[in-house]
């Protein structure tokens, strides 16, 4: 008798956490510190930082639509073998432009997977869908909270090569684990032709609740990936230590890890905009007293704030999506959503960049704390206005 072989679920979940693992060890706390170190100067690291989410931009459609009609385990492994790779480039880079090549191919693995394990799981669990949605969410961010941590101090221990190295190992590692996902995945649907490739894209363009979740979930992951750069880089100005950094940035991503399953349990009861207004604003109020809170206590319950306002909001925006999906094209709709937020999250580094060089970090901080009050106050007056925007869930 054969031993049960884990659930889709189980495998999807753990690939997810040791891929992402390995992905936030190569930036946080370690690539904006890696980039300084290689004189780079505040507006070159945002363009560093942005490298990564380009490739978003580029292949989150394509792969999403590919996976409506192939199925994920092929795209999934094909994600798998960037996260595997990537790692060891890292090693080879000695300027900052070769660094952003570094990031821009790395980039590939996460918006690959990122979209495709999304709409794998969104098309399996209906009825608890942002729960099932929030859980894996919350398991990848256990990679994403000990990233700090183990970066920090190997940092701090070792060298920058070290954190790489790790990084490396915990790619390896998910790609060998997503070799199991073999019985547990569709067999492979009809031909994606390209007339149904661009009528599932403009379908999902023209729907105005789509896209307008889109743009919030934009606004959210413009602030956090310009955080996720810069509050390292503001920490490290005041003369904190890297294993404090870490765990400035480490405590903001557990908060996730134990907010997020949570609220996505209450959107699933009470409806999501009640949800995600409350989330954007609270993490407006996290980011707009930073400049207020400059110590290692202070920076650190802010960032735990910040997390818990970012968990709250994103519980609730890819299950809303995936509520107002048509006909199945789950991985459209998520590969759109993906696009959409892949943009907002480039834009954020590169214009806080711009700020902190410009006019310094408490008018960045100020900027992005304005940026989260006006995805708020867009939903909230487009609802109010009558606006027929996903009426059965919000």
């Amino acid at each position: 008798m054969k031993p049960a072989r884990p659930s889709f679920f189980v495998l999807i979940a753990l690939i997810g956490g040791l891929a992402i693992l390995s992905s936030t060890l190569s930036k946080t706390p370690v690539l904006p510190l890696f980039a300084h170190a290689l004189h780079a100067t505040p507006a070159e690291i945002g363009w560093i930082v942005m490298a990564s989410t380009i490739p978003g931009i580029l292949i989150s459609y394509p792969a999403g639509a590919l996976s409506d009609y192939l199925g994920a385990r092929r795209l999934l492994l094909a994600s798998l073998v960037v996260f595997a790779t990537a790692p060891f480039l890292y090693l080879l880079v000695k300027t900052a432009p070769q660094l952003m090549a570094v990031r821009f191919y790395h980039g590939f693995a996460t918006a690959i997977f990122g979209t495709v394990a999304n709409a794998a799981i969104a098309e399996r669990y209906t009825t608890e869908r942002a729960a099932r949605l929030s859980t894996y969410s919350s398991v990848t961010i256990v990679g994403r909270s000990i990233a700090p941590f183990l970066g920090g101090s190997l940092i701090s221990l070792a060298s920058f090569h070290a954190v790489y190295i790790a990084c490396a190992i915990s790619g390896v590692l998910a790609l060998a684990v997503g070799l199991l996902l073999t019985n547990h995945t569709p067999l492979p649907k009809k031909k994606l032709e390209l007339p149904h490739f661009w009528a599932s894209l403009t379908t999902v363009l023209r729907d105005r609740s789509i896209m307008l979740v889109s743009l919030i979930e934009a606004a959210q992951y413009l602030v956090f990936g310009a955080i996720e750069a810069f509050l390292a880089l503001y920490a490290s100005s005041l003369g904190i230590p890297a294993w404090q950094i870490g765990v400035i940035l480490g405590v903001q991503l557990v908060s996730i890890v134990f907010a997020k399953p949570l609220m996505g349990r209450i959107s699933d009861r009470v409806g999501r905009k009640q949800v995600i207004i409350p989330g954007l604003l609270v993490g407006a109020a996290s980011v707009v007293f930073l400049p207020y809170a400059p110590s290692f206590f202070g920076l650190s319950v802010l960032s735990l704030a910040f997390g818990i306002g970012f968990a709250t909001a994103t519980s609730s925006t890819t299950a809303l999506v995936a509520d107002l999906t048509r006909n199945g094209r789950y991985g459209s709709s998520m590969g759109v959503l993906r696009t959409v937020m892949d943009v907002g999250q480039s834009i954020g580094p590169v214009l806080t960049g711009w700020m902190v060089s410009v006019a310094g970090y408490g008018s960045a901080f100020t900027l992005l704390a304005a940026i989260l009050v006006l995805a708020a106050l867009m939903l909230g007056l487009l609802l109010r206005a009558g606006g027929k925007v996903a009426p059965d869930r919000l």
